[in-house]
């Protein structure tokens, strides 16, 4: 098992898709960084926003990029993260002895909802996780409450292996595994 801090990181250049460019935090994302992580909406099935005050103490002035956190953007304004870390082998949801398989994650502005750049960002990260950690099963895990995410996962070809409850919440555990290449 490759370890995130292993990997090729940032990027040699940053993924770019059709609309969107995947890279790591600068300076000019601090306010929507801001803005995202207190957001009512967006926190709503994550344990709810963070107090803005007390987030904007606790951000570095100089983002701190670490292996698999990207921002991603529009026109090159944030509109949203996608986090790649491994997934705790203490918390409930696994698809191998020991855990720590590599999880996706992301989190949008309300204003980027509906257009189908989560489904982009998370296509690119995927495909990203295949080649940095090769054979690797991608899992992921939202509230069986949260519809939106939901059909998110099955677009992306994420599979449900469990459900559980966990802070206070049925959960919904599923993978993705990368096509093997033929010929």
């Amino acid at each position: 098992m490759t370890d995130l801090a292993d990997v090729d990181w940032p990027p040699p250049a940053p993924i770019a898709t059709r609309r969107l460019v995947l890279r790591e935090p600068e300076r000019r994302d601090r306010a929507a960084i801001v803005d995202l992580f207190t957001s009512a909406e967006v926190n709503a099935y994550l344990g709810g926003p963070r107090e803005p005050a007390e987030f904007e103490r606790a951000l570095p002035a100089e983002p701190q990029g670490r292996p698999g956190l990207f921002v991603v953007a529009l026109d090159g304004a944030m509109i949203g993260i996608v986090d790649v870390k491994r997934h705790d082998a203490e918390r409930p949801g696994h698809v191998r002895p020991g855990g720590e398989e590599p999880e996706l994650g992301y989190m949008f502005l309300p204003r980027a909802w509906g257009y189908g750049y989560a489904a982009e960002a998370c296509t690119a990260a995927l495909g990203w996780i295949a080649e940095a950690l090769p054979g690797e099963p991608v899992v992921l895990c939202t509230q069986t409450a949260n519809g939106r995410s939901l059909r998110l996962a099955a677009k992306l070809g994420f599979t449900e292996v469990e459900r559980f409850e966990e802070w206070g919440a049925e959960q919904w555990f599923g993978v993705w595994s990368p096509a093997p290449l033929h010929g």
